[in-house]
């Protein structure tokens, strides 16, 4: 991971909202009006480029855009309207659960003929399936377990040990080689892929976007705590068994040994972090903040709801023969406006 300290460059726009954003970040240009944001598809890629882009000021920033934009009380404003909107959305359409005891249940149940991406990959996927996957996947494993430390303040006692123990293990467990975004690189290599930190932006697809801001949403918000450790806890819980597919895929196709690696990483260490997490983080939180329930209810279905809507969009495209991208894989990023 050769350029892991540069700052990512600006994406091309993809409608008025992400056009005004990133024409602001560069100093060129006012901000989107509100009317804007009314009108725009919620899941659009437009509004989730925007959403993107103000987020990404809170991780590494852009390349030729101030750093002091992070906190810039105009964009600020923005990036408010357009969670407003997000967070809605996702209120209304992803409530499944009653209960936070009913939600934990069906993540614990794998089914029996399953028809998920992991399932597709193992079962058929061609190598051409895996860099899209690995590509579209890179917004967050190349800062894998960093969205989730937002809430690490905002914890205390037995949830904050327990939430720490798995990040401290995401992040290597105090070897620079073993951090997960290291290891995610290295598998990115294995398929020919540029792991450049943000080099896929271009090419991610509007659902790809969503799984992404969805945890910097939680993430960035004290009062979505709760919701926060629900989006953990999903990762966790179903990492695992997706992770065996995943790793069987890469051995079937010949990815390679560091591709193989990074997913049977993931079965061994997210069998254990799934304990951790329902026992010890989400059972620390509601001893101290049981009224938090139905907030870590909801970050388990907001999870699953854009998760689906992904890999319903991967599977669309893949079973007919097309690519799932929104731009080739070795098409430069642009900086028009």
């Amino acid at each position: 991971m050769e350029h892991d300290r540069e700052e990512p460059r600006l994406p091309r726009p993809r409608g008025p909202l992400s056009r005004g954003v990133a024409t602001y970040l560069r100093g060129a240009g006012g901000l989107p009006r509100l009317e804007e944001i009314v009108r725009a598809e919620v899941y659009g890629e437009d509004l989730q480029l925007a959403l993107y882009l103000c987020y990404e000021l809170h991780y590494r920033g852009f390349a030729g855009v101030s750093p002091d934009r992070e906190w810039d009380p105009g964009l600020l404003r923005v990036r408010a309207a357009l969670e407003q909107r997000f967070l809605s959305a996702l209120r209304t359409d992803a409530r499944v659960h009653d209960s936070l005891d009913e939600a934990l249940a069906d993540l614990l149940v794998e089914p029996v003929d399953g028809t998920g991406v992991s399932h597709f990959l193992r079962d058929e996927g061609e190598l051409w399936h895996l860099r899209e996957y690995a590509a579209q996947r890179s917004l967050y494993h190349l800062k894998e377990a960093d969205p989730h430390a937002w809430v690490l303040p905002r914890l205390w006692g037995r949830a904050k040990a327990a939430m720490a123990a798995v990040e401290f293990d995401e992040w290597g467990g105090g070897r620079a080689e073993r951090v997960h975004a290291r290891l995610f690189a290295d598998l990115m290599a294995d398929l020919g892929l540029d792991t450049t930190y943000g080099r896929y932006l271009d090419a991610a697809s509007a659902e790809a976007l969503v799984t992404v801001n969805l945890m910097s949403l939680f993430g960035l918000h004290r009062a979505l705590r709760g919701a926060l450790v629900g989006h953990f806890a999903t990762v966790e819980i179903t990492s695992s068994p997706g992770s065996r597919r995943l790793a069987e895929a890469m051995r079937r196709t010949g990815a390679g040994p560091a591709a193989e690696h990074f997913y049977d990483e993931h079965v061994e260490a997210d069998a254990v972090h799934e304990q951790v997490v329902r026992h010890d983080v989400i059972g620390g939180l509601l001893e101290q903040e049981p009224y938090l329930a139905p907030d870590v209810t909801f970050g388990i279905d907001a999870t699953e709801f854009v998760e689906e809507r992904f890999g319903a969009r991967l599977l669309a495209d893949w079973r007919a023969s097309r690519s799932s991208l929104s731009a080739p894989l070795d098409r430069e990023t642009t900086h028009t406006s």
